[in-house]
């Protein structure tokens, strides 16, 4: 089983590892023929996505946080996402 990290911004690798969260590979883009039963993908996915890493038997941890608007569309650093409380939170989607 492989926990992936799925982020092609600094500050959120700099957070993920500032908060001691163990992964094995981490990728700007997930490559979902790589994605297998029981792994984990950590990661601001879009729905889709992350329904299909759910479909695929993988479970979703969501990187979430309450940006304001005024920061959107710009990298944000370890230190701006603790203050925008990022958290893991684990999800389960599916298509309908």
């Amino acid at each position: 089983m492989t926990t992936f990290f799925v982020s092609r911004h600094p500050g959120a690798l700099a957070w993920i590892e500032k908060h001691g969260i163990s992964y094995d590979r981490h990728l700007p883009h997930l490559d979902m023929a790589a994605v297998r039963a029981g792994d984990t993908v950590i990661g601001s996915l879009p729905v889709n996505l992350a329904a299909e890493v759910c479909a695929r038997g993988a479970s979703y941890r969501h990187l979430s946080l309450k940006v304001a608007a005024a920061d959107r569309g710009r990298e944000l650093s370890a230190d701006e996402l603790e203050q925008y409380d990022a958290c893991l939170e684990t999800y389960f989607v599916e298509e309908r």
